[in-house]
């Protein structure tokens, strides 16, 4: 007789944002569908909707839930929720942005999740690096790291992400030229690199005016609607990592303002992503 599979339970951040996925892909579910699609019980993902509509996230519809497209122009993910969302598209892109490294540079590490990504790849490679980051999170990591230097500018801690911005950190950033920036972005639209607050975005914007290179890490879910600040332009982008969800239309539209793009592969992160959940 065949011994049941015990089911793995889920973190609730991991199954939200499964959740998410599922209706960007769907459109629209119900609680079943959920269910069935995620493996959690019709009370679980109920109280899950719950949330994900009080966060913002979600519009309630008979029997389910719809995603609501587009988000607003300020409206910022939960940290540990966004961490989870398209993981296995955010590892392959940091992946990727790990070997633009080499010995002895100066990087700047933006706090991004999917820069985090980067951060954890480039540890594996045991490079010799100044680290510079506004992320606790990174910097955190970075530090246990004995051939990285990990240097923070200071600021102000935003509540519930774990990051600085403001002074003294702005001001920090126009004393320094490291090698390279990796950061994130809310959304890539035509030329535009947007944030959904005024005070990532001056950052943000500190860290592309003091680097020699910048190298954008967003997932193909952020071409997208802007959000409510721009940090800069394509025009003073290096390069852009993505992955292969990118519709071939924003993929044009990157390559026509004589940016470099790089499209990586997930098929295979999203498998074992899928056998890990």
């Amino acid at each position: 007789m065949q011994t049941p599979t015990k089911r793995v339970e889920i973190i609730p951040a991991k199954r939200r944002a499964m959740i998410l996925d599922h209706l960007r892909v769907n459109g629209a579910a119900s609680i079943q569908e959920l269910a069935d699609a995620i493996g959690g019980s019709q009370s679980t993902i109920r109280r899950d909707l719950e949330q994900l509509v009080e966060g913002g996230y979600l519009e309630r519809t008979h029997g389910g839930a719809l995603l609501l497209q587009p988000l607003r122009a300020s409206f910022e993910r939960e940290m540990s929720l966004n961490a989870q969302l398209r993981h296995a598209q955010k590892a392959a892109i940091g992946a990727e942005a790990a070997r633009r490294l080499n010995p002895h540079e100066s990087v700047i590490f933006e706090s991004s999740s999917t820069v985090m990504e980067a951060v954890r790849a480039a540890a594996g490679r045991n490079l010799p690096l100044t680290v510079v980051t506004n992320s606790l999170e990174i910097a955190l990591f970075s530090a246990q790291h004995p051939a990285w230097r990990v240097i923070m500018p200071g600021g102000t801690i935003r509540p519930g992400f774990n990051a600085l911005v403001g002074e003294p950190g702005e001001s920090f950033f126009a004393t320094v030229h490291p090698d390279v920036l990796f950061t994130g972005a809310w959304a890539v639209t035509g030329n535009l690199l947007t944030d959904a607050t005024l005070e990532v975005a001056s950052l943000k914007k500190a860290m592309v005016q003091s680097a020699r290179r910048t190298i954008v890490l967003v997932d193909s879910s952020k071409f997208a609607a802007p959000a409510f600040s721009t940090f800069c332009e394509l025009s003073a982008i290096d390069e852009v990592i993505t992955d292969d969800g990118i519709a071939p239309d924003h993929l044009a539209s990157i390559r026509s303002y004589d940016v470099k793009v790089t499209v990586v592969s997930t098929r295979d992160a999203e498998a074992v992503s899928s056998r890990a959940g």
